[in-house]
């Protein structure tokens, strides 16, 4: 697999029947090596391993329903009374992160109403907070750790 802009971390990958799998230990189970899983494993130990977040409260592709469609959140993250507070939509790395990508994760986020979206293709990374008072969407510089996304609003 391609290598990333992502702290390494060892991750447990057996032969599957016909494919590659690896060990989710959110999932708690073997799932198929896509490359987006590649992305999707190593950014969830960037967010446990670096910058604090609770491996149990996270949830991965997690199901929802969005305009009468069933959808999924590649890693939603819950602060510690259970609201989500976190979507971060993962690509492949050979996915350009465009507007389309950014739209989907905006669109998710109306079925959970986090203030902070993160896009990633392992390579390209960018976060945003959500003013819900001012109606804005601003870039940050860097992926806030969990003592930051759950600090209360004002």
């Amino acid at each position: 697999m391609k290598p990333l802009k992502l702290p390494p971390c060892s991750l447990r990958i057996k032969e599957g029947p016909g494919n590659r799998l690896v060990y989710d230990p959110l999932r708690k189970k073997y799932v198929a090596l896509t490359p987006e899983e590649w992305v999707r494993q190593h950014f969830v130990n960037y967010l446990t391993g670096f910058l604090g977040y609770p491996p149990g409260l996270i949830k991965v592709e997690t199901s929802f329903r969005l305009h009468g469609m069933l959808r999924r959140a590649d890693i939603l993250v819950h602060d510690r009374d259970g609201e989500p507070v976190l979507i971060v939509e993962c690509k492949a790395p050979q996915v350009k992160i465009s507007q389309e990508v950014f739209n989907q994760v905006i669109n998710y986020n109306f079925s959970y109403c986090v203030r902070y979206l993160v896009v990633t293709n392992g390579i390209t990374h960018f976060a945003g907070k959500i003013d819900t008072a001012g109606r804005s969407f601003n870039l940050l510089d860097h992926i806030p750790d969990y003592e930051t996304i759950t600090k209360q609003q004002p």
